[in-house]
């Protein structure tokens, strides 16, 4: 087992550009990575839902690790998305993200028999994972997309886990975050994965975020957070209320294809989503503008 890496700050979930034929276009997304690589960020998840994992194949995710781990700045921290259905496909790609030198791997809930996905299947599938990783897990409860959600009791239990070393919690449900927060132990890392959630999870004491908003706002992203570590509560705040709409624009109302669009208009390689996501409809771009155009405007 590895060393337990910082995770602490902001981390964007890369988005997998795409050519408009829907083949995954790697000059596009080191082109994303030089510019990131400039800013605060903590590092970065590859293949996370943001990142269109489950559209994927196999030699397609291992070619997006390879390359995001040679772009990435040497400093900066990177989690792998390795969840998958089954415990030992899990494994597998998360000693191939381990090979390629990832510091951790992030774990989604299995789900598609969702029915047995009890908290005892989910406790033995992330302990059975991370009694055999060369790296340590993160668990990445997603409840909108998985319909399971974990909660503090099952945390508190793999945090017990020597080589469970956080979560990435999703819901935006900030009470279930504080109940996390305390049941798990002070060296548990709590991550939101919810921008509209920030400054309410950093005050209860999460340690930062991995946020779909960052691929697009990482700068107000990381101001958010830099002001709250500062002790400028005053700033975080409104800094928050400045990145609601936006965030929300490219998770619930627009999805991936929102957020490759919007990161097109902020000058970064978007490109299509994948098939069966629909591309964006003509109200949606002109809605999307007209938020980013606005957040510029008061900048």
């Amino acid at each position: 087992m590895s060393e337990r890496p910082s995770l602490r700050g902001i981390f964007p979930p890369l988005t997998t550009p795409f050519s408009p034929s829907e083949r995954v276009d790697l000059p596009a997304l080191e082109a994303n990575l030089d510019h990131y690589n400039q800013l605060r960020l903590a590092g970065y998840v590859v293949l996370g839902s943001t990142g269109e994992s489950v559209f994927l194949r196999e030699k397609e995710k291992l070619a997006v690790l390879e390359a995001a781990r040679i772009a990435a700045a040497p400093e900066k921290i990177l989690l792998a998305g390795t969840g998958c259905e089954a415990t030992t496909e899990t494994l597998e790609l998360t000693r191939r993200a381990a090979a390629f030198g990832y510091h951790a791997a992030l774990v989604r809930t299995p789900s598609y028999f969702k029915p047995q996905m009890t908290p005892a299947a989910l406790e033995r599938h992330y302990c059975a994972v991370a009694d055999a990783s060369p790296i340590p897990l993160v668990v990445y409860a997603v409840p909108q997309f998985t319909g399971l959600a974990v909660e503090a009791p099952l945390v508190a239990r793999l945090a017990a886990h020597p080589n469970i070393i956080g979560i990435k919690e999703s819901s935006g449900d900030v009470k279930r975050l504080g109940e996390i927060l305390q049941a798990a132990p002070t060296d548990f890392a709590v991550l939101a994965g919810s921008a509209t959630a920030l400054y309410a999870s950093l005050a209860l004491g999460a340690r930062g975020g991995i946020l779909a908003a960052a691929c697009v706002l990482p700068e107000l992203c990381v101001a958010l957070y830099e002001a709250f570590v500062n002790g400028d509560d005053q700033r975080a705040r409104a800094l928050q209320e400045r990145l609601d709409e936006p965030a929300l624009a490219v998770t619930s109302r627009f999805g991936v294809a929102g957020l490759k669009f919007a990161m097109q208009l902020r000058g970064y390689a978007g490109g299509p989503a994948r098939a069966p996501l629909l591309p964006l409809e003509v109200e949606a771009r002109v809605e999307l503008q007209r938020i980013f155009a606005a957040l510029e405007a008061s900048d």
